[in-house]
């Protein structure tokens, strides 16, 4: 089949932002946030305006009044704690400002870190963001795409993804994932959850399909080009250099690629300006002049920022819920099973919404990574666990309290036939256990009665006592609630 064509399109500006979630032991959030405010890192507080211009690049101005004005209030208070000590989302931010060298396939690409954020969420999963810009003069959308594409890579497995390095002044860096958790954020390695039975960082997230980061973009091309589909759909694809070292598009079908961008393009404001939405990345470009975009560049980095933010912590949030029921021990983990059903509770009424904000352009951005993270078929197998769960400790519980009561009912009849009164006349004062042997048949059941009476009670005393012990270790353990 003739492939589809690929048209080359100049870039003079990229701002590119990288998402990398993990899981941390919440019950140390202290502890955590401490060794971050040692390594430079500073609580982001919509309160203070400093920060409006501190993190995002030369020339580029955030608006905090914004971002306070387009999320709804409910939603808003989660995304914005004014303090450590609240519940929602804290971030912490430190500049970097330094420059670093990509090399792949041939291509060299020199870009800047501009700042990182690491953001603490509820329920013990975190974010990393790295906010990169290019800086070379241009370069073609296929070089940065690739860049994209590799930049993401935490752990090449693949032959493809292999064979990227990174140079900063001396060091040399092999993988995205030794630049991030050795140099940027090495106090985080003694908090990251980590599973014994997967290799690499995202044994912390062992429910998460991809060892990938979330990318964003905002790209600007030289004035007098045209967006053509071909490079939208290279662009939500990522679609860079094939391993020979030339233009790649991952598809030869035009009409597949029209169907892609229909439920993927929000193309309000072309022919000038494009956004692709996917579950790689969220892109937009445009080929105004640069001074007209600053607007649009702030809201990239703020509102839409955030946006994205938000919706990849749900589809996070939703694939842990998930794995935790598949994990599900129903004749040993009964109380974990009761955990898992507060843990869903909690998560849907304090943090999921559909609506996030009250802005069409919101609202249409909002319904476009809904539909690229798949939250809704998601959030209703999340729902399904609830219900299965619910019914599986009905039935349980139903179990264990007839059993119970045929016990009761057992030692009730019995006592019920002697009157209420299961004491021997040589039980009274200091009993001689040596006349236990001539007891008559009816005192042998009187004297068994009494003895398993008294075991069965120690028995469910010690039971009870012991197991609300060992779920108040379990919960604080699991540090799964906040």
């Amino acid at each position: 089949m003739e492939r589809e064509e690929i048209r080359h399109l100049d870039i003079t500006d990229a701002f590119m932002n990288f998402l990398f979630p993990f899981s941390f032991y919440e019950r140390k959030s202290e502890e955590l946030m401490g060794q971050l405010k040692k390594q430079h890192f500073t609580f982001f507080d919509l309160e203070d305006l400093a920060f409006q211009e501190l993190y995002y690049g030369k020339g580029i101005n955030i608006s905090h009044e914004e971002l306070d004005q387009f999320f709804l209030p409910f939603i808003e208070d989660k995304l914005f704690p004014r303090s450590t000590i609240e519940k929602g989302f804290l971030r912490f931010s430190k500049e970097i400002k330094e420059s670093f060298i990509f090399e792949v396939n041939g291509n060299r690409l020199d870009f800047l870190i501009n700042s990182i954020d690491i953001i603490l969420c509820p329920f013990g999963i975190g974010m990393i963001a790295i906010r990169t810009q290019m800086i070379t003069k241009q370069e073609s959308l296929t070089n940065v795409l690739d860049f994209m594409s590799h930049f993401r890579v935490q752990d090449p497995k693949l032959e493809e993804e292999k064979g990227a390095k990174i140079y900063h002044h001396n060091k040399t860096y092999f993988t995205t994932g030794e630049l991030v958790l050795d140099y940027l954020c090495p106090a985080l390695i003694p908090f990251i959850i980590r599973n014994k039975k997967l290799e690499g960082y995202y044994g912390s997230l062992p429910f998460f399909e991809d060892e990938r980061m979330l990318s964003s973009a905002f790209l600007i091309a030289a004035e007098g080009q045209s967006i053509t589909n071909d490079q939208l759909f290279r662009m939500g694809q990522l679609d860079g250099k094939d391993t020979e070292g030339k233009d790649f598009i991952s598809s030869s079908n035009p009409a597949y690629i029209n169907r892609y961008l229909e439920e993927r393009v929000h193309d309000r404001w072309a022919p000038n300006t494009y956004t692709v939405t996917s579950e790689h990345t969220q892109t937009t470009i445009s080929v105004k002049n640069r001074e007209r975009l600053n607007k649009d560049i702030s809201k990239f980095m703020s509102i839409h920022y955030y946006n994205l933010l938000l919706h990849f912590y749900y589809k996070i949030m939703l694939l842990k819920l998930s794995f935790e029921h598949s994990e599900v021990g129903w004749t040993k983990d009964k109380q974990y099973v009761e955990e898992l059903i507060e843990l869903i509770s909690k998560f849907d009424s304090r943090y999921y919404f559909e609506e996030v904000s009250v802005r069409t352009e919101g609202k249409e951005f909002t319904n476009f990574l809904r539909k690229a993270f798949h939250l809704r078929p998601l959030f209703e197998e999340v729902k399904r666990t609830v219900d299965d769960l619910y019914r599986a400790q009905e039935k349980q519980s139903g179990k264990r309290h007839n059993m119970l009561l045929f016990m009761l009912t057992v030692y009730t009849v019995i006592s019920g036939i002697y009157g209420m009164n299961l004491a021997i006349e040589d039980w009274k004062g200091d009993p001689d256990w040596s006349k236990v042997f001539k007891y008559s048949f009816f005192e042998w059941i009187s004297l068994i009665t009494a003895l398993t009476g008294i075991a069965l009670s120690a028995v469910l005393l010690a039971s009870t006592g012991g197991k609300g012990i060992w779920n108040k270790y379990r919960k604080w353990k699991r540090s799964n609630f906040r």
